[in-house]
Protein backbone atom coordinates (compact mmCIF):
# COMPACT_ATOMS: atom_id res chain seq x y z
CA UNK A 1 0.00 0.00 0.00
CA UNK A 2 2.64 2.43 1.08
CA UNK A 3 4.73 1.69 -2.59
CA UNK A 4 0.95 2.70 -4.30
CA UNK A 5 1.29 5.64 -2.34
CA UNK A 6 4.59 6.71 -3.51
CA UNK A 7 3.71 5.97 -7.07
CA UNK A 8 0.49 8.19 -7.18
CA UNK A 9 2.25 10.98 -5.01
CA UNK A 10 4.50 12.07 -7.34
CA UNK A 11 2.39 11.84 -10.11
CA UNK A 12 -0.29 13.95 -8.32
CA UNK A 13 1.95 16.36 -7.56
CA UNK A 14 3.20 16.44 -11.54
CA UNK A 15 -0.53 17.21 -12.42
CA UNK A 16 -1.09 20.39 -10.15
CA UNK A 17 2.56 21.83 -11.04
CA UNK A 18 1.67 21.40 -14.54
CA UNK A 19 -2.05 23.09 -13.70
CA UNK A 20 0.36 25.97 -12.65
CA UNK A 21 2.97 26.22 -15.51
CA UNK A 22 3.21 29.15 -17.75
CA UNK A 23 -0.08 30.33 -16.25
CA UNK A 24 1.04 31.63 -12.72
CA UNK A 25 -2.54 31.07 -11.12
CA UNK A 26 -3.90 33.21 -14.53
CA UNK A 27 -7.83 32.18 -15.16
CA UNK A 28 -9.41 32.44 -18.78
CA UNK A 29 -13.15 33.07 -18.81
CA UNK A 30 -14.64 32.49 -22.52
CA UNK A 31 -15.20 35.49 -24.80
CA UNK A 32 -17.21 35.19 -28.03
CA UNK A 33 -19.08 38.25 -29.87
CA UNK A 34 -19.90 39.29 -33.55
CA UNK A 35 -17.75 41.81 -35.33
CA UNK A 36 -19.99 43.88 -38.17
CA UNK A 37 -19.16 46.23 -40.57
CA UNK A 38 -21.43 48.98 -41.50
CA UNK A 39 -24.03 46.74 -39.89
CA UNK A 40 -23.51 43.75 -42.27
CA UNK A 41 -21.13 40.81 -40.53
CA UNK A 42 -17.54 40.64 -41.31
CA UNK A 43 -15.84 37.43 -41.83
CA UNK A 44 -11.92 37.40 -41.73
CA UNK A 45 -11.62 39.86 -39.30
CA UNK A 46 -8.47 39.05 -36.69
CA UNK A 47 -9.61 40.39 -33.11
CA UNK A 48 -7.09 40.72 -30.61
CA UNK A 49 -7.64 41.42 -26.92
CA UNK A 50 -4.57 42.57 -25.34
CA UNK A 51 -5.09 42.37 -21.14
CA UNK A 52 -4.10 45.96 -19.28
CA UNK A 53 -1.70 46.02 -16.68
CA UNK A 54 -3.17 47.29 -13.30
CA UNK A 55 -1.17 48.55 -9.67
CA UNK A 56 -0.91 45.31 -8.13
CA UNK A 57 -1.25 42.95 -11.60
CA UNK A 58 1.58 43.98 -13.56
CA UNK A 59 1.30 40.86 -15.63
CA UNK A 60 -2.16 40.21 -15.85
CA UNK A 61 -1.74 37.20 -18.74
CA UNK A 62 -1.32 36.22 -22.27
CA UNK A 63 -3.28 38.35 -24.84
CA UNK A 64 -6.27 36.18 -27.07
CA UNK A 65 -6.60 36.53 -30.40
CA UNK A 66 -9.31 34.77 -32.91
CA UNK A 67 -10.82 35.08 -36.75
CA UNK A 68 -14.34 35.82 -37.54
CA UNK A 69 -16.62 33.54 -39.40
CA UNK A 70 -18.84 34.10 -42.39
CA UNK A 71 -21.21 35.23 -39.68
CA UNK A 72 -18.74 37.26 -38.28
CA UNK A 73 -18.86 35.61 -35.07
CA UNK A 74 -15.60 34.68 -33.30
CA UNK A 75 -14.41 32.85 -30.41
CA UNK A 76 -11.40 33.76 -28.32
CA UNK A 77 -8.06 32.07 -27.43
CA UNK A 78 -4.30 32.37 -26.32
CA UNK A 79 -1.42 31.03 -28.77
CA UNK A 80 -0.99 28.42 -26.49
CA UNK A 81 -4.74 27.13 -26.51
CA UNK A 82 -6.30 28.35 -23.67
CA UNK A 83 -9.82 28.95 -24.47
CA UNK A 84 -10.92 32.80 -23.72
CA UNK A 85 -9.51 35.56 -21.94
CA UNK A 86 -8.20 37.10 -18.60
CA UNK A 87 -10.92 39.09 -17.22
CA UNK A 88 -10.17 42.54 -16.78
CA UNK A 89 -9.63 45.73 -19.17
CA UNK A 90 -8.26 44.92 -22.75
CA UNK A 91 -6.95 46.98 -25.24
CA UNK A 92 -8.93 45.47 -28.79
CA UNK A 93 -7.47 45.48 -32.31
CA UNK A 94 -9.56 44.20 -35.35
CA UNK A 95 -7.83 44.32 -39.08
CA UNK A 96 -8.79 42.34 -41.76
CA UNK A 97 -6.88 39.13 -42.21
CA UNK A 98 -4.76 39.31 -45.74
CA UNK A 99 -4.03 37.26 -48.24
CA UNK A 100 -0.40 36.72 -48.91
CA UNK A 101 0.76 38.27 -51.64
CA UNK A 102 4.85 36.80 -51.42
CA UNK A 103 2.91 33.79 -53.13
CA UNK A 104 2.85 35.57 -56.87
CA UNK A 105 5.76 37.65 -57.49
CA UNK A 106 7.68 38.64 -60.47
CA UNK A 107 10.98 37.07 -60.17
CA UNK A 108 12.64 40.01 -62.57
CA UNK A 109 12.32 42.63 -59.67
CA UNK A 110 13.51 40.65 -56.79
CA UNK A 111 12.16 38.02 -54.24
CA UNK A 112 8.95 37.56 -53.04
CA UNK A 113 9.64 39.74 -50.47
CA UNK A 114 10.79 42.73 -51.76
CA UNK A 115 9.22 42.87 -54.73
CA UNK A 116 5.51 43.49 -55.92
CA UNK A 117 3.09 41.03 -55.97
CA UNK A 118 2.11 40.38 -59.93
CA UNK A 119 -1.67 39.59 -60.94
CA UNK A 120 -3.20 40.78 -57.62
CA UNK A 121 -4.96 44.04 -56.98
CA UNK A 122 -3.57 46.14 -53.95
CA UNK A 123 -5.54 45.21 -50.83
CA UNK A 124 -7.14 47.71 -48.91
CA UNK A 125 -8.29 47.11 -45.78
CA UNK A 126 -12.04 48.75 -45.04
CA UNK A 127 -11.86 48.62 -41.14
CA UNK A 128 -10.52 52.14 -40.19
CA UNK A 129 -7.43 52.94 -38.82
CA UNK A 130 -8.87 53.47 -35.27
CA UNK A 131 -9.38 49.99 -34.96
CA UNK A 132 -6.00 48.80 -35.34
CA UNK A 133 -3.26 51.60 -34.95
CA UNK A 134 -0.79 50.96 -32.33
CA UNK A 135 -2.64 54.35 -31.05
CA UNK A 136 -5.72 53.30 -31.05
CA UNK A 137 -7.50 53.37 -27.69
CA UNK A 138 -10.93 50.80 -28.07
CA UNK A 139 -11.41 49.19 -24.77
CA UNK A 140 -13.34 46.22 -23.63
CA UNK A 141 -13.87 44.81 -19.94
CA UNK A 142 -14.30 41.32 -19.81
CA UNK A 143 -16.78 40.71 -17.10
CA UNK A 144 -14.96 37.59 -14.18
CA UNK A 145 -17.78 34.81 -15.45
CA UNK A 146 -16.50 35.89 -19.39
CA UNK A 147 -19.06 36.91 -22.14
CA UNK A 148 -20.66 35.75 -25.37
CA UNK A 149 -21.59 39.58 -25.88
CA UNK A 150 -18.30 41.38 -26.76
CA UNK A 151 -19.49 42.66 -30.23
CA UNK A 152 -18.27 45.15 -32.43
CA UNK A 153 -20.13 47.52 -34.88
CA UNK A 154 -17.59 49.34 -36.97
CA UNK A 155 -18.61 51.94 -38.94
CA UNK A 156 -17.15 53.15 -41.90
CA UNK A 157 -19.48 55.63 -43.62
CA UNK A 158 -19.64 59.06 -41.72
CA UNK A 159 -23.62 60.06 -41.65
Amino acid sequence: MLMIMRRKFPLALLFALAAGCGGSGVTYVPVSGVVTLDGKPYKNAIVSFQPQAVKGNLNPGRGSSALTDEAGKYSLATDEGARGAVPGKHLIRIRTKTNDPTNVFDPSVGSADSGPAVGKKKEVEPIPLEWFADSSTKEFEVPPKGTDKANFEIVTKKK
